[in-house]
């Protein structure tokens, strides 16, 4: 049977790249995100190997339609790349506890939901879990951003350490600047993006395929050795620890 790989955010961006690579391999894909009319234009994208699942992954009671599109197939890969940045609005301490709490609920939660949800279905052994993470969760500098994204790194551990006799491994992938992607929008300027592109060693902005390309090579058969780590891909801007 053709493998199965399971991409949340997969409308755009790093998730929209990254399931079309794993679909180049081979794999059957569904993507998930909340919207439904990015998520058909993403499957056209893709191929004919895609499929979608509208759903957000902040609520509990919608998980289920993940689980319910993988039917009794076993999950080869599983991409948990939803997330996003948060923006405070409003003034004072119910402000600031709301948009902490929106980030861990968008870049934690969803990850943490769709992960528990899928693993009584990850293959076994074989199957490959990656966690989308940020340079931001080791540098800082990005408030309740960098704080959720350090958080899956953790978690990675604990189920890396957790699974890893069952032959399931767990990484996280932690890009730098990637310029085309939803998540700047409109809050990028062309002096941040100067500065951005210059704070890399090879001073270029990375490229979805970039991420994917990662991705891809922790999914084959040269990732498999390779559990419990944080892969950085970002062109230098943050050197490895």
């Amino acid at each position: 049977m053709t493998r199965l790989a399971v991409v949340s955010g997969g409308g755009t961006g790093i998730g929209r790249a990254t399931a079309g690579m794993l679909a180049g391999e081979g794999y059957d894909v569904i993507i998930v995100g909340r919207r439904p009319e990015v998520l058909a234009e993403a499957v056209t994208w893709i191929g004919p190997q895609a499929t979608a699942v509208t759903a957000d992954l902040t609520d509990p009671d919608q998980i289920g339609a993940v689980a319910e599109a993988v039917g009794d197939r076993a999950v080869d890969v599983l991409v948990n790349n939803a997330g996003g940045f948060t923006s405070e609005d409003g003034t004072g301490l119910p402000a600031v506890a709301a948009q902490w709490r929106a980030a861990f609920d968008v870049n934690v939660i969803t990850a943490v939901l769709l992960t528990e949800a899928l693993l009584p279905r990850m293959r076994r052994p074989g199957g490959r879990i990656i966690l989308t993470s940020s340079q931001a969760a080791q540098r800082g500098g990005a408030g309740p951003y960098a704080a959720a994204k350090a958080a899956l790194h953790g978690w990675m551990f604990e189920l890396a350490t957790r699974l890893g006799p069952d032959g399931v491994t767990a990484n996280v992938i932690a890009p730098g600047y990637v310029a085309d992607t939803e998540f700047f929008a409109d809050r990028m300027t062309a002096e941040g993006h100067a500065t951005r592109v210059a704070a890399t060693l090879v001073k270029q902005s990375g490229e979805p395929s970039d991420i994917a390309e990662a991705a891809r090579w922790l999914a084959g058969p040269g990732g498999g050795y390779v559990t419990g780590q944080i892969i950085n891909v970002n062109g230098g801007s943050v050197l490895g620890r």
